[in-house]
């Protein structure tokens, strides 16, 4: 019998084993009904990935708004390489020398601040939140977690139970922790504190928000409890795509550090350039931000399953005083630091970082055109290539729409292209797509949307006609 790579025409396998009727059919029967699935009323079958889009089985196009995994671009043909010849050469577990382990650590170490030089490496990002918990318990001796509400920080039990936008889909009530602290979300559109009940003073607004940490903190403390670590996406996504007031992170991060709570800046969405003026998120407010713990995941590999956790020799060293030793079987492989090296060679040598600076304004600018004509929009915040529209029904009160999203959701996939629905109100077009998303992706997009909007908008009016 002839080998099955003998009979491959291609290098690589875009052939349908199944119908999709078929695909679906065997996902019926062999995986969980509860593992989220796109469009579930009528699954996308993806067999091939290219730059900035998808296609299906029937050959269809899709342009990616979402896919944050693909981070330079799906099968980018570098980091395709690069993993390819690695895996010829040597894949086994990190307890060997190899040159990538330390090549990808020194690559990363020169992005961040001078005294985070020590790297655990993961297999995902929800392995890197949880290792942060184990070492800051072990360095301050304290137990309780701190974190916004709507949180997202992964699907390990110890993460659920501090990421509020998990459980909140819960239909059982979730009853929080002892140990975990929800501080509100600095959110200046919906949150606790609107930039329209403060004549949109951000630095009034930060104040606000800060002081509600202090107190949270100080009455927990008068109760015996203390403090181990905060964990905080640096521009929140599945909440909304939510970004701070200036200062917030700033003084937030002194306050606690001053505490001796250790801090950790969740750059797993946000990270490697995707906010554009800044490789890190956290960067993007201001200069002098500390964090304790970086952790990183994601769009790490472009695809390929690598994550880690950066943080102080202090910190580790006593780790390592109780005779702990780390060991993740799969986390710092050579084949996950080549595909991550590579990762970081094409952002630096297609300047995918300035592209998303330049392409994330432009797409802003001309979302908020489109804002100023259709009363459906009533946000539009972003950084880089992260943004958000936020849909509401009346602006002045700035009632949700989800029902009008999701119309919208499934509209522009009518129109082949994909984007996903967060916020706690189910009302937030978000956007994180591969940092090769292009200006003429920002103006297809933004024709369609129009589109879209304007047969919305005659319906609203008809009903309204009809019902005046």
């Amino acid at each position: 019998m002839a080998s099955s790579a003998a009979n491959h025409e291609s290098e690589f396998d875009f052939a349908e084993l199944y119908t999709k009727d078929k695909t679906l059919q065997l996902r019926s029967i062999y995986v969980p009904n509860c593992t989220e699935l796109f469009y579930r009323h009528d699954p996308l079958k993806i067999v091939r990935c290219q730059g900035t889009y998808m296609y299906d089985q029937l050959g269809q196009r899709y342009l990616d708004c979402i896919n944050n995994v693909a981070h330079v671009g799906h099968c980018h043909p570098y980091v395709n390489k690069q993993i390819y010849r690695q895996m010829g050469a040597c894949a086994t577990n990190n307890r060997y020398l190899h040159d990538n382990t330390v090549i990808l650590a020194e690559k990363l170490a020169k992005t961040l601040p001078e005294d985070l030089t020590q790297i655990f490496y993961t297999n995902s990002a929800s392995e890197a939140n949880d290792l942060a918990i184990r070492l800051a318990r072990q360095y301050t001796g304290n137990y309780d977690i701190l974190a916004l509400d709507n949180a997202y920080h992964g699907h390990l039990s110890s993460l659920v139970e501090l990421s509020t936008y998990e459980f909140k889909k819960f239909k059982t009530p979730v009853k929080i922790p002892d140990h975990v602290h929800i501080l509100p979300t600095p959110d200046v559109y919906r949150g606790k504190y609107r930039d329209i009940d403060y004549n949109n003073d951000e630095a009034k607004l930060c104040e606000l928000y800060v002081n509600e940490v202090r107190q949270i903190v100080e009455e927990a403390e008068a109760r015996g409890r203390r403090f181990a670590i905060f964990f905080i996406e640096t521009l929140q996504s599945c909440g909304g795509q939510i970004i701070y007031p200036k200062g917030y992170l700033k003084q937030t991060f002194d306050y606690l550090q001053s505490k001796g709570i250790l801090c950790v800046a969740d750059e797993v969405q946000t990270g490697f350039g995707r906010s554009g003026t800044h490789f890190w998120a956290y960067q993007s407010y201001e200069d002098d931000v500390r964090p304790d713990f970086v952790t990183l995941g994601k769009s790490m590999g472009n695809g390929f399953p690598v994550a880690g956790l950066v943080t102080r020799k202090a910190i580790t060293d006593k780790f390592e005083a109780q005779g702990i030793e780390y060991f993740n079987t799969y986390g710092g492989n050579p084949v996950s630091c080549r595909a991550a090296i590579a990762v970081l060679d094409v952002i630096e040598n297609e300047h995918l970082q300035e592209n998303a600076h330049k392409v994330g304004l432009y797409f802003v600018n001309q979302l908020r055109e489109l804002q100023k004509r259709y009363a459906l929009i009533g946000d539009v915040r972003g950084r880089g290539l992260f943004l958000g529209i936020e849909l509401v029904r009346d602006r002045a009160a700035r009632e949700p729409a989800p029902i009008e999203t999701k119309a919208i959701q499934l509209k522009l996939r009518d129109n082949f292209i994909i984007v996903s629905i967060d916020g706690p109100d189910h009302n937030v077009l978000k956007f994180k797509p591969p940092m090769c998303f292009a200006m003429v992706d920002v103006d297809y997009f933004c024709e369609k949307f129009q589109i879209i909007l304007e047969e919305m908008q005659a319906i609203k009016s008809e009903i309204e006609g009809n019902n005046a």
